[in-house]
């Protein structure tokens, strides 16, 4: 269901529709490389695909105050200071 980390409790549902960027991609190239024994030279056009959805997702920045990591930290840091 959920994990406790001590009083905290993660609802993992919440989080399961957060957009995931790139995953269609690197699925198609890990299908290719299972379908052709892990020859990366059969799977060239995924692997461009999935190099330039990394590229584009590269130069966006991150709010980390949205993360659940960001989250759990300054938790943490409350509780036991």
């Amino acid at each position: 269901m959920g994990q406790k980390a001590g009083a905290l409790y993660i609802n993992p549902k919440k989080f399961g529709a957060v957009a995931k960027p790139c995953v269609p991609e690197m699925v198609a190239f890990l299908n290719c490389l299972a379908l052709n024994k892990l020859e990366d030279g059969k799977c060239a056009k995924q692997k461009d695909l999935l190099v330039a959805c990394t590229q584009t997702q590269k130069g966006r920045p991150k709010n980390a105050a949205k993360t659940i990591n960001y989250h759990l930290q300054r938790l943490g840091r409350d509780k036991f200071l």
